[in-house]
């Protein structure tokens, strides 16, 4: 699996590259200012040369990928891998791919084949991936590994083994806010029937997960919470497919949450099932519309289709490859969102409602300056209870009981370590677990 595991399942808890709807994702930048370029080497925060730059036309980087490009995550981080590569001067035949590798020791035995190929910085994308990923870090000191949504690096007491992810939650409040909009416009419109209100009279929306992980619940949270910051009156179900990539079971779930009278289908799964399914579904006259994941799904869903969150792996790409070629560390734990151009939403599609754009530019500045977050604690309970404390595991065991998450009034989601960490069942979300 490639997000991150925290002992999310319910019996242990009580766990490519698309341009944004107001602007292209910030170009990747090279980071090295014009003196270090201008003497050839880097310079350390102690002022102290450590080591010459080096010539990007003999670096070779490795990449241990999941899946390929017909799979939008993947898909996602080859477009990023490129885009830096080019950014930086890594030609691309210098980049040796590893296409569709199981999360099992074929990724180490990828990952060592790679060190004999030759290269210096070795990258998966899958969670999965990071014990094996470890591993061959272990055992090869002179090589920087970074398992991608990870969360052993900072324990691992490796030098040369680093984890990284985005703020993606960001981008899912965002299309939280879309989906908002559209639900405000039905309301208004008298589109809204019984059978899509609960017994509260909240309007229902539906989420596809992959699996009740850390990654999954902190971003079904956030595109909830971006929702009901627009329209009050929402609930949500969420059913997982136990898989990151299944168009069949994706579709099937997105027909159950349609059937029990969810209007808009958002998804953290990786393929265009649940979007195909609720195209068919508004053209056969129901009211249902789709917020995807990864790429812009207007292809697949021309209609039904209002936005999708996605990441713009370039600006991390750039980061660790400029660190690669100034003989420097990559950052043991990187995660960064909308304030350094690392996470967007897709075109808005023809069916947003209007003022749309005009929200979503108003919460992406709020983001960026600070004056909005996430997952402030005022704005949702756990049992009918205010947040006040959240411990969060730091040391891999699977127990939530080493940091706090919570101060300031809202969860540091992904600021202690990268990968997502927001585990909590807050009041107005239903999960249904499939066996």
């Amino acid at each position: 699996m490639k997000k991150r595991f925290l002992s999310l399942m319910l019996a242990a808890v009580t766990a490519v590259s698309m341009c944004g709807c107001t602007s292209e994702p910030a170009a990747p930048v090279q980071t090295d200012d014009a003196a270090q370029q201008d003497t050839g080497s880097e310079v350390s925060e102690e002022n102290e040369e450590i080591a010459p730059k080096k010539d990007a036309s003999a670096v070779k980087i490795g990449a241990i990928l999941v899946g390929d490009e017909n799979e939008g995550y993947t898909y996602a981080h080859i477009d990023g891998i490129k885009k830096a590569a080019a950014a930086v001067g890594i030609p691309e035949e210098n980049i040796i791919w590893k296409y569709s590798i199981p999360e099992d020791e074929s990724c180490y035995d990828a990952a060592i084949d790679l060190v004999d190929q030759g290269c210096t910085a070795i990258f998966s994308n899958s969670y999965g991936h990071q014990s094996f990923m470890q591993q061959a870090a272990g055992e090869e000191p002179d090589v920087q590994f970074v398992a991608m949504t990870g969360d052993t690096a900072a324990m691992s007491g490796l030098a040369n083994f680093s984890n990284a992810f985005t703020n993606v939650y960001e981008a899912r409040y965002v299309s939280g806010i879309v989906a908002g909009m559209k639900i405000k416009e039905l309301v208004d419109d008298g589109k809204i029937a019984a059978e899509n209100m609960d017994s509260d009279g909240n309007v229902k929306i539906g989420y596809v997960g992959a699996y009740p992980y850390a990654e999954v619940v902190s971003g079904y949270t956030a595109f909830y919470l971006g929702a009901k910051s627009v329209y009050e009156k929402v609930s949500m179900e969420v059913i997982y497919t136990n898989s990151w990539f299944d168009i069949a079971a994706e579709g099937e779930a997105a027909n159950s949450l349609m059937s029990d009278g969810c209007v808009i289908i958002g998804q953290h799964a990786d393929s265009t099932g649940a979007p195909t399914a609720v195209q068919a579904a508004l053209d056969s006259g129901k009211v249902a519309y789709s917020v995807g994941y990864n790429v812009d799904m207007l292809n697949v869903a021309p209609t039904a289709a209002l936005t999708s969150a996605t990441n713009n792996w370039s600006v991390y790409y750039t980061e660790a490859f400029n660190a690669v070629l100034a003989g420097e560390k990559i950052p043991t734990d990187w995660s960064k969102g909308y304030a350094d151009g690392a996470v967007a939403i897709t075109t808005l599609g023809p069916s947003c409602a209007e003022g749309t754009q005009e929200a979503v530019d108003s919460a992406i500045a709020a983001i960026k300056d600070g004056s909005l977050h996430v997952f402030d604690t005022s704005k949702f309970t756990v049992g009918g209870q205010p947040v006040t404390t959240a411990m969060v595991d730091m040391d891999g065991d699977f127990e939530n009981d080493d940091e706090e998450a919570v101060s300031d009034g809202y969860f540091h989601e992904s600021e202690l370590r990268a990968a997502p960490s927001f585990y909590l069942r807050i009041d107005g979300i239903t999960e249904l677990i499939s066996e």
